[in-house]
């Protein structure tokens, strides 16, 4: 027990998150909705933060740009193997420019605990006109 206990503290058997989107492509000024699918580890965890950031990436420099930002906090623990799931909803701004050959757009998702590695997932999307 002690060392899956210490295995989660560096990351392995730790709880992970994926934000689920019901599609890939959206318009400016669209309401994205989707949920948080968290799923426990081999140990309790407490979970204190989700933070996901809706990044511009450019490909021609490889500069990254945070467009916005949603953060939950919460205070919440996270058993074994425990399935859990919260609600996403992330409005796009109207004058957001479209994904092109030299821009793209993404969700980077960060599950942060009271200790241990953090847990990432990283989801595309697309703006279209």
């Amino acid at each position: 027990m002690i060392l899956r206990k210490y295995m989660s503290l560096l990351g392995v058997g730790s709880a992970q998150i994926d934000l689920v989107l019901p599609k890939t492509t959206y318009k400016p000024g669209d309401a994205i909705h989707g949920y948080f699918d968290i799923r426990g580890g081999t140990t309790e965890q407490h979970i204190k933060r989700i933070d996901c950031d809706l990044v511009k990436v450019n490909h021609r420099t490889g500069e990254e740009e945070v467009v916005d930002t949603t953060s939950i906090l919460t205070s919440t623990y996270i058993h074994p193997e425990q399935h859990s799931k919260l609600s996403f909803t992330f409005q796009l701004s109207s004058t957001i420019g479209a994904s092109t050959k030299d821009f793209s757009y993404q969700f980077k998702t960060k599950l942060t605990f009271s200790k241990g590695v953090e847990s990432r997932d990283m989801d595309l999307i697309r703006i279209a006109r």
